[in-house]
């Protein structure tokens, strides 16, 4: 009986000790089989997760932010306990203990899977095995998943410490509204920094990660609020806060930035625009997108936010002044459905999701509206963030074609800007974005750092950057680089060009070249040539001095990467782009060094490290400490000479000109000296002007996307001269500028401006102009260039000018004729005619 007994129990002994070592055998083989081909988790030691880049201005200020996902790192040092405890306790409260899976979470997830009839299937894993899910595999709920968690969990609790694993969930983990890390969310959801986070407002992003599309603090503020209270009291069970702060935290209304009780973050970011924009294009090259979106690097920006307002300021006055001299309206070509309009809170609603720019500022801020009524003397308008309604009288619409029936309805969506009087909105003025388009840049000419950069009328409205991407025909305001190939190549601003009548023959037909005012002027000083943009005398001048060599100076400023050499082309006929051209003239300006053009000033990694800087100028004394004090440091200055400095003060002067008496003299009109060079297109396609002081180098083209003729009226001195003055006026207020600097090496000489003569030191006059020489190269005077053409013999000649001049005695008792008068509707800002 004994022996039955201990047979009977000893049977059930080894059949339990066999199930026992059965099971585990198979949980051994189902753990061996699932952890063969398991990613490595070591690679989470190194792991970076994608961060913000953002753009900051010169003074440190945030000015754009561009990601993939917007999350900000913070290294688990810098996380308060707060925030870290708020995490634990609402997602795994034996974090500190555990081995990377807690049995006891996973037995009470069983229970109450099997209590529930498989109705409540929650979670069981711990912080460690959702950083492996999140890293190394996929969400789905499959037994196959969980072992792989657990195996993975197990090895990186040997790998890293439990500090370094917090710091990597706290940093990935997924919060809502585009906010990944905790530190996004506080900003997001609360605008603040961790630091300033109260234990409600802990709890509440802890109450996040279950799903934060189900814990909306707007659509679900009920389920968020019952689970942040629940977070609330397993901190206070966990002893992370006391019973009294628990009472207080918990009667906490639940308050976010979606629900309107802080101000957001993005309200302090300016709108994008094509300053930030071209430097994510640029970095995106020379990087790679995906590294700059997630690289989280720190970008110091050239960019003088005063003078970027200002620059946009100017481009949308002038583009404006010219779409209004046009008189006609488009409108934005919007309209609200009529059901829309029947109550302010459906029209309102409407309007907040149209789709049309919101960044203008333009002698005030322009609103988005909807048309409600349309009269005969005044239209009634919906302006958006403004309460009531407004009105825009008749008298407003005075540069229109036609009535308010004739051009609005009920229901179009338009721009309007306040009109105010005492302080006070007194009506409204309808406003529209012009079809006709541009480009500004403006550098500094010794650094080429880009202080501001106007793409378009608005970025909202058009993402293109016309500064930097539109392939537009610079006209005459080429001009200038075929003048420095020839001073270059011993030619001076006193040489005579016979400016008279060309035929050319090409395989499109004979091309007859002529000057925009139809009439010759004969043998005329290069000087005069460039300040009053004679065509002839620059072909003329281009072909004495060779096409292929001006090629080469073209390439040489960068204008062209590989220039045709046609005739055509000294004309500007090629095209290029704006800022190309711009940082061409800095060269000009700065005596003839290498400029490159950027619009960033540094760039530091994740880490802080340095990984890009635009100034490698060699600072020798920088690191000395025998610097006596008060005195400045070496600073050694390799740049390339791309041009003889004495051409390059010689053209200046010659651009100056263009400035003080040519064909920018009636518009440009600043307290320091300024040279620059107009240009316009055949037809008015396209209008420049490129200008330049002592410091600061600025540009502006004009023309339709779709280049076709502006119309009369149309001049680079006309449109984008003002823009240009505009702009540098107030440069010149906050940067100064002087005197051209005179290189070494040469001398002056008096010269009449209009025969090219050689005059005593002692003269002086209108027509005395005084022109820099190189030492020792005397100049010739009295000879003429003429290309090698031979003059047209059917076309009209230089007597033109005569027949319409005037006789005047001279002081010696001859007489001579005087041509008619110069304006902007006679002299062309140049270009292909």
């Amino acid at each position: 009986m004994v022996r039955f007994i201990l047979s009977f129990f000893g049977s059930i002994f080894s059949t339990i000790t066999l199930g026992i070592a059965m099971i585990a055998l198979t949980i051994g083989a189902v753990f061996w089989i699932y952890g063969r081909d398991l990613p490595s988790h070591e690679s989470l030691a190194q792991y970076q997760p994608p961060t913000i880049s953002r753009i900051y201005s010169g003074e440190g200020q945030l000015i754009d932010e561009f990601a993939q996902e917007r999350r900000l790192f913070t290294p688990s040092e810098e996380i308060p306990d707060l925030v870290k405890q708020a995490f634990i306790s609402a997602e795994d409260k034996n974090f500190y203990s555990h081995k990377g899976y807690d049995m006891r979470g996973i037995a009470a997830a069983a229970v109450e899977a099997v209590r529930s009839r498989g109705e409540n299937v929650r979670g069981a894993s711990t912080i460690t095995q959702q950083v492996m899910k999140n890293f190394l595999l996929s969400g789905d709920r499959k037994a196959e998943r969980k072992v792989k968690e657990l195996i993975l969990a197990s090895r990186l609790e040997d790998t890293l410490s439990k500090e370094d694993i917090l710091e990597l969930y706290l940093n990935e983990i997924f919060l809502g509204q585009n906010s990944y890390g905790v530190t996004a969310a506080a900003q997001t959801y609360f605008n603040k920094t961790l630091s300033q986070l109260a234990p409600h407002e802990a709890a509440t992003l802890a109450s996040m990660p279950k799903a934060p599309s189900k814990y909306h603090p707007v659509t679900q503020r009920d389920r968020l609020l019952a689970r942040r209270n629940y977070v609330l009291r397993e901190m206070r069970e966990n002893g992370y806060i006391s019973d009294a702060v628990y009472k207080v935290e918990v009667e906490q209304p639940l308050r976010s930035v979606q629900n309107g009780d802080f101000d957001s973050f993005r309200n302090a970011l300016p709108p994008r625009d094509y300053f930030t924009d071209e430097i994510r294009r640029q970095l995106s090259q020379d990087f790679g997108e995906g590294e700059f979106f997630t690289g989280g690097f720190t970008v110091r920006a050239t960019i003088d936010e005063e003078m970027q307002t200002e620059a946009a300021e100017a481009l949308r006055g002038g583009l404006e002044k010219y779409d209004r001299s046009r008189g006609v309206w488009r409108g934005t070509g919007v309209s609200l459905p009529e059901e829309a309009l029947a109550e302010e809170a459906t029209w309102r609603a409407a309007l907040s999701e149209a789709e049309v720019p919101r960044d203008i500022t333009l002698g005030g801020k322009w609103h988005p509206a909807v048309v409600l009524s349309v009269g005969d003397q005044s239209v009634e308008v919906g302006v958006e963030g403004v309460d009531g309604t407004g009105s825009v009288p008749r008298a407003d619409i005075k540069w229109m074609k036609g009535s308010f029936r004739d051009n609005l309805s009920v229901g179009d969506v338009v721009h309007v800007r306040a009109v105010e009087k005492d302080g006070v909105i007194d009506h409204w003025s309808l406003r529209q974005v012009p079809e006709v388009q541009g480009g500004f840049v403006a550098m500094d000419v010794n650094t080429g750092r880009v202080l501001a950069m106007q793409g378009g009328f608005s970025y909202q409205h058009s993402v293109f950057n016309r500064a930097t991407q539109a392939q537009r025909q610079p006209g005459s305001s080429f001009k200038p680089f075929v003048y420095a190939a020839a001073l270059d190549s011993g030619y001076s601003p006193a040489t005579i060009v016979v400016d008279a009548p060309i035929e050319i023959n090409t395989p499109q037909g004979l091309w007859r070249p002529k000057n925009s005012t139809n009439k010759f002027y004969g043998p005329t000083p290069l000087r005069t040539g460039i300040e009053q943009s004679r065509n002839l005398m620059t072909i003329r001048l281009a072909q004495e001095v060779s096409m292929e060599v001006i090629a080469g100076y073209a390439e040489r400023f960068g204008v062209y990467d590989n220039m045709g050499a046609f005739l055509a082309n000294s004309l500007g006929a090629e095209e290029t782009t704006l800022y190309q051209m711009v940082a061409a003239y800095a060269m000009f300006a700065n005596g003839g060094e290498r400029v490159q053009p950027t619009l960033v000033d540094r760039i530091q990694d994740r880490r802080g490290e340095t990984i890009y800087r635009h100034d490698d100028r060699d600072c020798v004394d920088c690191s000395s400490p025998l610097l006596p004090a008060g005195q400045s440091p070496r600073i050694v200055d390799n740049r390339e000479q791309v041009m003889d400095p004495i051409t390059a003060y010689q053209l200046t002067s010659m651009m100056k000109g263009v400035v003080d008496r040519g064909t920018a003299s009636s518009v440009i009109n600043l307290p320091v000296p300024t040279a620059g060079k107009t240009g316009t297109t055949n037809d008015s396609r396209d209008v420049w002007f490129v200008g330049f002081t002592s410091n600061i180098v600025a540009g502006c083209y004009m023309g339709f996307d779709q280049p076709r003729p502006m119309g009369r009226g149309a001049y680079g001195g006309t449109m984008c001269g003002p823009v240009f003055q505009q702009f540098m006026k107030t440069a010149t207020e906050k940067y100064g500028g002087g005197p051209f600097k005179v290189p070494e090496g040469g001398h002056f000489i008096k010269i009449d401006r209009f025969t090219g003569a050689r005059l005593p030191d002692e003269a002086s006059g209108a027509n005395v102009v005084a022109e820099y020489f190189r030492d020792g190269a005397e100049p010739i005077f009295g000879l003429a260039f003429d290309g090698g053409f031979a003059m047209g013999s059917n076309l009209p000649l230089f007597e033109e000018v005569q027949q319409s001049g005037r006789r005047v005695t001279t002081s010696d008792g001859g007489t001579a004729v005087l041509g008619p008068k110069a304006n902007f509707g006679t002299i062309s800002s140049g270009g292909l005619y």
